[in-house]
């Protein structure tokens, strides 16, 4: 008992500083949140900004669970774990996004924002579970295409499919670093019976280059950023989340260390430390 309780007591004291550190970077995001005025596309300055808009699809994406066609997607693969002491929970054993830019258009202009590398805070639209011993065709097929060898393995027990997406015409939140539109040169345009030559669609290509002609700037992740923001949830929706985790952090790990200090103190006093 006693070597429990002093193995107990030091993670206590690695774990608190931890979350210190958490609390620490929960709260430089939420001040750029807090400090950084919302601007408008078209006169937004080049550097960290905050973004309102409404998302406009540049290319076809399809997400893989639901089939739509969105701007963004991002899926979860789960198998059921099960510990030694019977506890259970998902384990995530694939994870995948699309990376493909999208358009951000608010009442002055456009940006396009490439979102790799981005922390996409987006509902869950498409979650199911299955009970084991196989799973629907779809998701096996996902899976096939994404090369994951354990698949047949995983099918024989339960397992959790997750999808999220941003879909075309919703609001979102977006707090990352503008960059200067890229020069680009047009040496001609493309007849339509040339674009549908090639299997092209003619009016979403010349839509795409109209567009591409309106992009103000473009918002992508800086190795530099303490973050890079996509949500559909408000500027004070995530002000708030973010100052919920500061506060947890800053106060739970403290607590946490002090506790664990104070743990094996009196267990090194009673000379059970270890033992």
């Amino acid at each position: 008992m006693s070597m429990t309780a002093s193995l107990f007591s030091s993670a206590a004291t690695l774990i608190g500083p931890g979350l210190c550190w958490f609390g620490f970077r929960q709260l430089r995001i939420r001040q750029l949140i807090e400090h950084t005025p919302t601007a408008r596309i078209r006169s937004m300055a080049m550097g960290f900004v905050e973004l309102n808009g409404r998302v406009e699809c540049r290319s076809r994406v399809t997400a893989p669970f639901s089939g739509q066609a969105v701007a963004y997607w991002e899926v979860e693969v789960q198998t059921l774990r099960t510990s030694r002491r019977g506890q259970r929970s998902w384990n995530t054993v694939h994870q995948a996004r699309s990376g493909s830019p999208f358009y951000l258009r608010d009442e002055t202009g456009v940006a396009l924002v490439f979102p790799e590398g981005a922390d996409v805070r987006t509902s869950i639209g498409v979650q199911e579970e299955t009970g084991g011993l196989g799973v629907p065709q779809m998701y096996m097929d996902y899976m096939e295409r994404a090369g994951l060898g354990m698949r047949v393995l995983w099918a024989v027990g339960p397992m959790r499919f997750r999808e999220r997406v941003l879909a075309e015409g919703q609001s979102v939140y977006v707090l990352g670093r503008a960059h200067p539109k890229p020069m680009a040169h047009t040496v001609s345009e493309p007849e339509e019976e040339v674009l549908e030559a090639t299997g092209t669609d003619a009016w979403t290509a010349r839509r795409l280059g109209s567009v591409d002609r309106e992009v103000q700037g473009v918002v992508r992740r800086s190795s530099s950023d303490a973050c890079y923001l996509i949500s559909p949830r408000s500027e004070k929706a995530m002000s708030a989340e973010y100052a919920i985790k500061a506060f947890a952090g800053l106060v739970g790990g403290p607590a946490i260390t002090l506790f664990g200090v104070w743990c094996l103190l009196e267990l090194a006093r009673s000379g059970q430390l270890f033992r």
